[in-house]
C-alpha cells in the first residue's frame, strides 16, 4: 500500500481516480478546492468517502502544497481550470491555477522527495491535427488561452525532470467523458437536453472530430503510467485511436436514448474561428508499448453508462439544461 496525493480530487476525473486508487489498496490524500461549505465536490457522495484523507485547499498556495506533499509516494496532479470558453474571459486566472499552481506542486514534490509525479496535460495542446493520428511529438499549438497555459505547465513539468531529476510523467488524455462530467462538455450537454425532453437542442460546431475516452479507462491509464518506470521523463497520450464528429456523436446518443433530435446552432457556443480544434485522434502506441494499457470501453458502451447515470433524477437535477455553461 502506497500513499498518494491527488490534486483536483473533487472534480470529474479526479473523483473517479480517487475511487480507483482506494479500490486498488492505496492510502489516498485528496486535495479538494477550499470552499466555505466544506464541500468535497463529487467525493461528497462517494462510497469511498470514509476511506480517504481529504484536505481543503488550493494549488495556488505554495506553502500548503509543501505541507500536503510530505510523506507521499506518488502525486497525481489534476487540479486545473479546464473550461475553454471561460478561458477567453478570464485568462489570468488560468495562468494562476494551471501554470503557477503546477509550479507549486512540482516544487513541493521535489522538496518532499516524492517518488513519482503524474502531471495531467490535455490533447488540446496539439490544436488542430496537422498529421493523424497524433503522436506525442506533434507540434504544440496554443489555440486558446486554456491550451496555452497547459503547454506552459507541461514545459514546467519536463523542466523539473531535466533540471532536478524529479521523476515526472506527463499524461496527455484525449477527450474524457462519463458520469459526473460538467455541462461545459458536449456529451453531458447533449444527454441532459435530450433527457429533459428537448427535441431541438442547442450546440456549437458539429464537424470537429474528437477521440472520446470513458473516464474509467482514462483513470486506468493514469495508474498504469504511475507504475511504469519507462514512462518517467516522457509525455504519453491516453486515447482510443478512433475519432468521431460531434454531429455523429449526437446521433449516437439520440439512438441510445431512443429519441429523434434536431440541432440548432447557438452562436454563443461557437469558438472563435482560429481557436476551434477541428480534428483530434490519438496515436496510443507509446502507451501500449510502455504499459500494455488500452481502453476497455467502446464509445457505445461508455455512452450507455453515462446515459444511465444521468437518467437518475438526483443526478439530472444537478444540470441547468436551459443554461450554456462556460
Amino acid at each position: 500500500m502506497s500513499k498518494v496525493l491527488i490534486t483536483g480530487a473533487d472534480g470529474f476525473i479526479g473523483s473517479h481516480l480517487t475511487e480507483a486508487l482506494v479500490q486498488a489498496g492505496h492510502h489516498v490524500r485528496a486535495l479538494c478546492q477550499y470552499n466555505s461549505f466544506s464541500s468535497w465536490g463529487w467525493l461528497d457522495g462517494s462510497p469511498c468517502r470514509g476511506d480517504i484523507e481529504v484536505v481543503l485547499g488550493d494549488v495556488r498556495d505554495p506553502a500548503q502544497m509543501r505541507s500536503i506533499c510530505k510523506g507521499v509516494d506518488t502525486v497525481y496532479h489534476l487540479a486545473a481550470l479546464i473550461a475553454i470558453p471561460y478561458s477567453y474571459h478570464a485568462p489570468s486566472s488560468y495562468v494562476d491555477t494551471n501554470v503557477q499552481g503546477t509550479l507549486n506542486v512540482l516544487q513541493a514534490a521535489l522538496d518532499a522527495s516524492v517518488g513519482r509525479v503524474v502531471h495531467t496535460s490535455t490533447s488540446e495542446v496539439y490544436g488542430t491535427a496537422r498529421v493523424v493520428p497524433i503522436r506525442e511529438d506533434h507540434p504544440l499549438q496554443a489555440q486558446s488561452p486554456y491550451s496555452a497555459t497547459k503547454i506552459g505547465a507541461d514545459a514546467l513539468a519536463y523542466s523539473f525532470h531535466s533540471s532536478f531529476n524529479l521523476p515526472v510523467i506527463t499524461a496527455r488524455p484525449f477527450n474524457t467523458y462519463g458520469p459526473r462530467q460538467s455541462a461545459r462538455a458536449v456529451i453531458p450537454t447533449v444527454i441532459t437536453q435530450l433527457l429533459a425532453g428537448r427535441k431541438t437542442i442547442k450546440l456549437g460546431a458539429l464537424t470537429p472530430t474528437r477521440d472520446f475516452n470513458f473516464v474509467l479507462d482514462t483513470c486506468q491509464g493514469f495508474m498504469a503510467l504511475a507504475g511504469c518506470e519507462g514512462a518517467v521523463g516522457k509525455t504519453v497520450n491516453i486515447g482510443s485511436g478512433t475519432e468521431i464528429s460531434i454531429g455523429d456523436t449526437v446521433a449516437l446518443i439520440a439512438e441510445l436514448i431512443g429519441t429523434e433530435v434536431q440541432i440548432e446552432c447557438d452562436e454563443v457556443r461557437l469558438r472563435p474561428t482560429n481557436s476551434e480544434v477541428e480534428r483530434l485522434i490519438c496515436d496510443n502506441s507509446l502507451m501500449k508499448s510502455l504499459t500494455g494499457h488500452s481502453p476497455r470501453h467502446s464509445l457505445r458502451e461508455g455512452l450507455a453508462q453515462t446515459i444511465d447515470w444521468l437518467r437518475r433524477p438526483e443526478n439530472l437535477q444537478r444540470y441547468k439544461v436551459d443554461q450554456f455553461n462556460v
